[in-house]
């Protein structure tokens, strides 16, 4: 028995946590609800500076390719999307990434500090994303969102540049794509106008910022008219006092738009003696679990707002979480997301976005790849080395390779259990988090109309809360196969897993 588990045990919780407790029933309605999104699971890559080697620690440039390690993990975690840009794309000229690398000029990372080589570009991007199965989605310079001081630095880009770039993309015709190597088009679809310009004093007005999406939408549309675009709908920051864009947006720019994007951003610790700042959640493990599922609250109350604005508006945009990750002290650093604790919110989290998935289309709970921050998805050994997931990554990983093709509702399911379900034919999938840090739950599985014959059980659920992923046990939140059999089955104390019921 671990440490941690001891201590919590000695507090008095022995006979609790030692026992399972009878949880009733996990009752499935199998009638289809919606598709799900063939795009819901993205993940986001951003050249970070000398903030997170990130971009520059994928790439190997011995052998001036992606890292094997990293194709390899990134195909196991298994995106449907791959987002390029963030705040990056301010300042991001997309020709500096063309031609041969040795002429691409550096360019100064404003926001992340530190030089940026340009060895990834359009093209090798997109190569990226193929080989591991995703679709590429590029944020354009958006005018910079606004911030002068890239104006003044010729960093800003236009909605002309923003529409040579689909053209370069999508024209089967267009010379200096053939030129520059690629005789086919690159067919790049999803393209998103503004990010976080929302946030802080030195971006566009929200008047301004939908000016500017309509003139984006309406340049990039004339060169490809079959791109689907995202415009920006988030909280303002500041002077806006926490007023969604999106209605607004909608209203003026709607016709133009296919999704409108919010982030998870903020989501800091709410509680004054927050435990979730630098290791102080090691004092108290069990009490930083539930403060963690308490954030995670945040995340329905965003996605229900947002929601609402497009049922009033009768709006058939959908819903982009193009960014989103738990924010703490040390900021983007904090230990405990390396942490099995850090479950708690992750996996509640991205409950909470199939459960709305409807018109939630696209959503991620981490950042990428890189070798410092612990937001990321995927953590890299460098200069080279392993690759390995992070928890959330891990959880990411387990609910995309389980998942049907129409989600479903779940009537009734134990307090314990936080649970989201979907459908493709005679399968029923689950995917359930035990929000208790010293219960199991013992439970029967109904499938109303159905029988259920079988099932498979696919469970991460270590002993500690506090296990760690890293170097030394890169695979230890690896899940387990268990197969289902007739009877209840037992989920233990903070598990997530994901079922695969067989029903007739």
């Amino acid at each position: 028995m671990s440490p941690n588990r001891r201590e919590f045990l000695t507090a008095g919780s022995a006979a609790v946590a030692a026992a399972a407790q009878p949880g009733g029933a996990i009752v499935v309605d199998p009638k289809p609800l919606f598709d799900f999104s063939p795009h819901f699971y993205m993940q986001f890559m951003e050249p970070l500076g000398v903030a997170d080697s990130s971009v520059e620690a994928s790439w190997d440039y011995e052998r001036d390719d992606w890292r094997k390690d990293l194709v390899e993990t990134t195909k196991d975690l298994a995106p449907d999307v791959l987002r390029w840009g963030g705040i990056y794309s301010r300042y991001y000229r997309w020709r500096e990434g063309l031609g041969p690398a040795r002429q691409r000029p550096p360019m100064y990372n404003y926001a992340w500090g530190g030089w940026e080589t340009h060895r990834v570009g359009t093209h090798e991007f997109v190569d990226f994303a193929r080989r591991v199965g995703a679709e590429p989605l590029y944020c354009v310079n958006f005018s910079g969102d606004g911030v002068e001081r890239y104006r003044k630095d010729n960093r800003w880009a236009d909605a002309k540049e923003a529409a040579e770039w689909v053209s370069y993309a999508n024209d089967p015709d267009h010379a200096e794509r053939k030129r520059n190597g690629s005789p086919q088009p690159l067919n790049i679809k999803l393209w998103q106008l503004g990010n976080e310009t929302s946030y802080g004093k030195e971006v566009f007005s929200r008047d301004q910022s939908i000016r500017t999406t309509v003139e984006f939408a309406r340049a990039m549309r004339q060169r490809d008219p079959s791109i689907q675009l995202i415009g920006w709908g988030d909280y303002g920051r500041g002077t806006d006092a926490r007023e969604l864009w999106a209605p607004e947006l909608l209203k003026q720019a709607g016709e133009h738009l296919d999704y409108v994007a919010i982030h998870m951003m903020g989501m800091n610790p709410r509680r004054k003696e927050t435990l979730l700042r630098g290791n102080r959640y090691q004092k108290d493990p069990a009490a930083a679990w539930e403060e963690l599922l308490e954030l995670s609250g945040v995340v329905e109350q965003r996605v229900s707002d947002l929601e609402q604005v497009l049922a009033a508006q009768r709006a058939t945009q959908k819903i982009t979480v193009t960014e989103g990750h738990l924010s703490m002290v040390p900021h983007n650093a904090n230990p405990i997301l390396l942490e099995w604790l850090s479950a708690a919110y992750h996996a509640r989290s991205m409950n909470i976005y199939h459960r709305h998935g409807a018109k939630v289309r696209m959503a991620t709970g981490a950042d990428f790849a890189g070798n410092r921050w612990t937001v990321n998805a995927v953590m890299l050994e460098t200069p080279r080395g392993r690759s390995f997931l992070t928890p959330v990554g891990s959880i990411m990983r387990l609910f995309k390779r389980h998942n049907g093709k129409q989600g479903v509702a779940v009537p009734s399911a134990p307090s314990d259990l936080d649970v989201a379900a979907s459908r493709t034919g005679n399968r029923v999938f689950l995917h359930v988090l035990n929000k208790s840090f010293g219960r199991a739950v013992e439970v029967r599985f109904a499938v109303a109309g159905m029988q259920v014959t079988g099932g498979r059980v696919f469970e991460i659920a270590p002993e500690d809360p506090r296990t760690a992923v890293g170097l030394d046990q890169p695979a230890v939140f690896t899940p387990r196969e268990r197969a289902l059999g007739a009877g209840a089955w037992r989920f233990p104390p903070v598990s997530v897993s994901a079922v695969e019921l067989e029903v007739g």
